[in-house]
């Protein structure tokens, strides 16, 4: 399956329709705008997925899950290049810690996240490996991509209509009249409403808060319809002079105005 492109021709959504259609096996390499996933299949199944500096090992994959604390996820750390995933994983089911459906499970969550992140890149490549099959070091799954498809799809239509209600992160946000006292924000609200200010551009905001184009729009969009922003031209920003902005159309009087400044110029 020779398959590689830009993402803004073919979506993640579509480019998990066609391995899950040809039911292929390989990997699928993404090369976004800061970060490089790799996501693995078998026969048009999830096997495994990574994104950027992500360790995506058992144990950290456990540890996010709050299945493991702090000081079991170091000791198992320092035992990295001794175990394995697959060991690791037995060791926690032979101790009775996790059974093998609650590893299968956590892993199906950690991988769809990946994915789920992968729907909000709009810039990048990608290209599809057949020779690279998923990892042998790392405990593989086998889930069905027809929901992670429907999902990827329904975010899709929602993106696109947030990029219409909100065409540019370059613009800024400031408070309306309306108070916020007992208005109900979520914690991710509430770190964007701390940076609220005209000097600050949304693309600011979400850089800060390490916030995708998405996640940002989501919230922005939130805060608009509360009415409790409005969207800025951002304070001190200069608005270039649009290049269909001359006196006139007609091209006689163009000239004669060209001319006229020429002999302007000429006579200072």
């Amino acid at each position: 399956m020779a398959l590689r492109g830009n993402l803004r021709d073919f979506t993640i959504t579509q480019l998990l329709n066609l391995v899950n259609l040809a039911q292929k096996t390989g990997t699928l390499v993404v090369d976004g705008p800061s970060e490089q996933a790799y996501i693995s299949f078998r026969e048009g199944k999830l096997a495994y997925a990574r994104v950027g500096q992500d360790d995506g090992s058992l144990a950290a994959v456990l540890h996010k899950a709050n299945k493991l604390t702090v000081n079991q996820y170091r000791a198992i750390v320092e035992r990295a290049g001794k175990i394995s995933d697959k060991e690791l994983g037995l060791l926690l089911i032979n101790a009775g810690y996790l059974s093998q459906e609650e590893i299968l499970l956590n892993l199906q969550g950690y991988f769809t996240e990946v994915i789920r992140k992968l729907f909000t890149w709009v810039e990048g490549f990608f290209r599809f490996e057949g020779d690279m099959l998923p990892p042998d070091d790392r405990i593989n799954i086998r889930l069905d991509l027809e929901n992670i498809i429907i999902e990827g799809a329904r975010q899709l239509r929602e993106w696109e209509q947030l990029q219409d209600e909100i065409p540019s992160l370059d613009m800024a946000l400031k408070f309306t009249d309306r108070p916020l006292k007992n208005v109900s924000l979520s914690v991710e609200e509430w770190r964007v409403v701390s940076y609220i200010n005209p000097k600050n551009t949304m693309k600011q905001i979400a850089q800060t808060n390490k916030m995708n184009d998405l996640e940002i729009r989501r919230i922005v969009y939130g805060l608009l319809q509360a009415g409790l922003v409005e969207m800025v031209r951002p304070e001190g920003m200069v608005i270039p002079m649009s290049p269909k902005t001359f006196p006139t159309q007609n091209k006689e009087e163009q000239k004669s105005l060209v001319n006229r400044l020429i002999g302007r110029i000429r006579s200072l």
